[in-house]
This record gives structure tokens, C-alpha cells and sequence, in this order.
């Protein structure tokens, strides 16, 4: 009798926590969307101070611990072949690349390293990062002056529209952001986040539309409440895409228009995917017509060669890249900073 009494009430107690869960599940409609994360926006990390080597050594561990090996040789003018074995595989590991760490090798075999292997490796680097560096942020005939930005899903790209548009603001610039990303709805929402964070003005459009009616409706908007610059996002689906390739050169054909003036082409690029890197440059430069580096993800496991191996290779100067999921953690590259927070014992 006892046993059974037992039995009926785990039988009771069971059915109970069913009858609760489903309708626990009933009461939440699959219809409402999950709020954007705070981290798109919010100031995680303090800003760092761009004039300290030591602040980009703490940021930059990932790619400093690959370069340790070089700091540690202490052999200075000729080289033997085994220290010019640890720099090769360093540079390689650092994804340098092969051609531009061939060329490092062959002016340490004919040069040597009369002030130690590190500060010959760095006066090499810093030569290959002589690149001007100047960023436009005005146009000609009191034309409305563009960003575009274009990068593959997943680099980092409206994420850096936002903190180039904080940056912007922080100067006192009023600025216009237009959501040409329409194949991706997550992307318009995110950037309307960062509008209200930042202050900045959008205009954006239902999924699907076309982008080249964006932009060219943010140029109007910016023109007519007297908007000192647009930044404009596009779409990232795969940078080996004829569609794609094709709607970015008729983007920047109208984001070139009166009113409007390109002055500043960014390819945002995640530097963590090292070598890939510079695969996806190469699909975006004739229709997109770059003229700077985003590097995103420097912070992570990328390994930091990788903008020596863009500018030497494609040409095209690395401009900003990001230290940090902070919204004063996109900076402007520094050479000479970078490369000693990689070799400075």
C-alpha cells in the first residue's frame, strides 16, 4: 500500500514539471527578436595610450610571443645559416609571406646584422611599411565627401563603420551612415545601433532593396541637413562573386555622383585569417578601387607580418586596425609603434 501511495504521487510530481515546461514554452513568442548585443557598442576596455609601445605590447601578445625567438639572438654582422633559419621560420610563422621574407633574407646574407638581428629586422619592416598614410575626410566642389567600406561577412566591417563614426564625432564631424548592406538584415540594425551610440544620422532600407538607392539616398539626407561625411556599408557575401563584384562597382559609381565624392575606399580585412587575408584583397580591388587597410582582430591569435605582407604584395597601405572589442580600440596604424612592440626586447 505504501509502495504504491509512492508510485501515484512520482507519478503526479512528473506530470506537473511537463504541464509547467509547456507552458513556460508557450508564453514566449518565437516571433520576438533577441535584443543586439551590448558588446557592439559598449566601451569594454579602456582606451589604450597610443604613444606607449608597452600599451600595443600588451595588445598585441599574440603576434609579439611569434617574434620572441628574433629578440633573442644575439649574434651581430655576418649571420650563419642556422640564425637565418630562425628568422625565416619566424617570419613565415608571422605570415610575413614568401616573397617578402626571401627579400629580408637576402639583404641579411649580403648586409649582415651589424646592430643585432632584431634592429636589422626592424629597420627591414619599418622599410616595408613606408606607405602614405594619410586619410581623406573632404572633397572637391563642395561635394558631399564618402567612406565605402567592403569586406567578405565576418571581418568586422559595420563594426568598424561604427567606431570610424565615433571617431568622427568625437572631432566634431556630424556624420550620415548609410546601411548598403541589405542582404543582411542583422547588418542594418547593428549599424542602427551604432547610430544612436554615436550620435550619427542613417538611412537604411527593408531587406533586399537595392543598395545603390541606399547610398543614394544617404547622400540626399546628407546634403540636405548638411552632414559633414557619409560612411556607407556594403554587402559581404563571398569576395569570389560576380554578382557581388559587380553591385559594389555600381555602388561606388553612385556613391561618386554629384553630391557625393569617394575619398576613401576602405577593405576591411581580419587579421586573424592571415594569409586568406590577402586572397580576398585581391577579388576586391579592381571593382572597389581601394584605398586602405582596415585590419581588424590584431589583438587575437593573428600573427602581425600579415601588414607587412599586404602592403608589400598588394600596394595598399594599411590605415586603422583594432587592438580591441572597445570603441576607441580602432586606431590609426603606427609603423614605427607597431613594429617596435614586436622587437623591442
Amino acid at each position: 500500500m505504501i509502495a504504491f501511495i509512492i508510485v501515484a504521487a512520482l507519478v503526479v510530481l512528473v506530470g506537473a514539471t511537463v504541464l509547467v515546461r509547456r507552458r513556460s514554452r508557450r508564453s514566449v513568442s518565437p516571433r520576438v527578436r533577441a535584443a543586439m548585443p551590448e558588446v557592439l557598442v559598449r566601451d569594454v576596455q579602456p582606451r589604450p595610450d597610443l604613444g606607449d609601445v608597452a600599451s600595443l605590447e600588451r595588445r598585441l601578445g599574440s603576434s609579439r610571443s611569434v617574434f620572441e625567438r628574433v629578440r633573442s639572438l644575439s649574434g651581430v654582422g655576418s649571420l650563419g645559416e642556422d640564425q637565418l633559419a630562425v628568422v625565416e621560420e619566424v617570419l613565415l610563422r608571422s605570415d610575413v609571406g614568401v616573397t617578402t621574407t626571401n627579400e629580408i633574407l637576402a639583404d641579411l646574407r649580403e648586409h649582415g646584422a651589424p646592430n643585432g638581428v632584431a634592429r636589422s629586422l626592424r629597420a627591414s619592416l619599418l622599410s616595408s611599411l613606408g606607405a602614405d598614410r594619410s586619410v581623406r575626410s573632404s572633397a572637391s566642389d563642395d561635394r558631399v565627401p564618402v567612406w565605402l567600406f567592403v569586406g567578405v561577412n565576418g571581418v568586422g566591417k559595420t563594426t568598424s563603420i561604427g567606431k570610424l563614426a565615433q571617431r568622427l564625432v568625437n572631432e566634431g564631424r556630424s556624420v550620415t551612415l548609410a546601411a548598403g548592406d541589405t542582404f543582411r538584415a542583422a547588418a542594418a540594425e547593428q549599424l542602427e545601433q551604432w547610430a544612436k551610440r554615436t550620435g550619427a544620422d542613417i538611412v537604411r532600407a527593408n531587406e533586399g532593396a537595392d543598395p545603390g538607392s541606399v547610398v543614394h539616398d544617404a547622400l540626399g539626407r546628407a546634403r540636405a541637413r548638411g552632414s559633414d561625411i557619409v560612411l556607407a556599408d556594403t554587402a559581404g557575401r563571398r569576395s569570389n562573386s560576380t554578382n557581388l563584384l559587380d553591385e559594389l562597382a555600381k555602388i561606388r559609381r553612385v556613391a561618386d555622383r554629384e553630391p557625393g565624392e569617394v575619398v576613401e575606399t576602405f577593405m576591411v580585412l581580419d587579421a586573424t585569417t592571415g594569409q586568406n587575408a590577402l586572397s580576398q584583397a585581391r577579388e576586391f580591388l579592381a571593382a572597389a578601387a581601394v584605398t586602405g587597410i582596415v585590419l581588424t582582430k590584431l589583438d587575437g591569435t593573428a600573427r602581425g607580418g600579415i601588414v607587412v605582407a599586404i602592403e608589400r604584395e598588394l600596394g595598399i597601405p594599411v590605415k586603422f586596425v583594432g587592438i580591441g572589442e572597445g570603441v576607441d580600440d580602432l586606431i590609426v596604424f603606427d609603423p614605427q609603434h607597431f613594429v617596435d612592440s614586436l622587437l623591442d626586447a
